[in-house]
Order: C-alpha cells, then structure tokens, then sequence
C-alpha cells in the first residue's frame, strides 16, 4: 500500500511506515520511533519518550488508510476522495511509554458509519504489549475544504 498516494500527511509528521494487513473492518500498520526526530530533544530530553498525542495521531493515519481501503473495496476511487479527518475523540488509555528506537504496531477497527461519522477503535503495542487503546470517530470532507 502507497501511504502517501492515499493520505495527505507528509514527513515530518507522516507516523506510518508501512502496512503490515487490511481488510475491509481492520488494518494494521508499523511505525519505528526514530531517535533522530525533533521531537525528542524537547519532550524530556533526558529521559526521551514519544508523546501520547503523536501515538494517537498513528492511529489516527492509519485509520484514514482503512477508509481509503473501504472506498476502494466499494467501487470507489481513492485518488480525489474526501479526505477523513478527526471528528471526534473518546476513550483514550495510555498504558505504557513508546521509547526512541522502538517499533509499534498500530491497529485500526472500524465500528459503525453513523449520519456520515466513521466510529473507530484503535490501539498501538510495544513489544507485544498494549501501550495505548484509543474510541474516536472520523468524518470525510472535501480536500482542500477548510475543514479542520
């Protein structure tokens, strides 16, 4: 799968790698936390570790490559489709601390399509264990619409 022909998001703030399996109701994806990245010479720079909300927006990714899957698998052409975009987030647990270095696994499941609102469910591992379990809801809009 081509992430960045499918997504927007580009280096530096693309937190994807690569796409591991997807079906039509699950994808999962790896991301390797590179200790090079700006980010940690500022977020507890003696003790690195990768922030919560760059941890959910992996999910977030991958999630959107999961409805891009879903358009693709109904007949529909993902070049010049709405683009999903955040629209809502619930319960979320962060359950362990994603170091420089490490890999995670990334899943996303979709729920339910309710009134136009993608519900979702997903999770990042850490060596095999849970590091941060996340309900948000996604929604498409036009590319270039100003919708945030």
């Amino acid at each position: 799968m081509d992430i960045q022909a499918i997504i927007p998001h580009r280096p530096p703030f693309l937190f994807v790698d690569r796409v591991i399996e997807c079906d039509r109701d699950r994808i999962l994806a790896e991301r390797t936390w590179r200790a090079e990245e700006d980010f940690y010479k500022g977020h507890y720079p003696d003790n690195p570790l990768t922030p919560g909300v760059l941890l959910c927006e992996s999910v977030f990714q991958t999630a959107a490559l999961l409805i891009a899957e879903r358009i693709r698998l109904d007949g529909g052409a993902i070049e010049g489709a709405p683009v999903p975009v955040l629209a809502r987030i619930g319960a979320t647990r962060f359950r362990r601390m994603v170091r420089p270095g490490q890999t995670t696994r990334i899943e996303a499941r979709f729920r339910e399509t309710v009134k136009g609102f993608h519900f979702m469910e997903g999770k990042v591992s850490v060596e095999g264990k849970t590091a941060l379990a996340i309900d948000f809801s996604l929604t498409l809009v036009a590319e270039g619409s100003g919708a945030e």
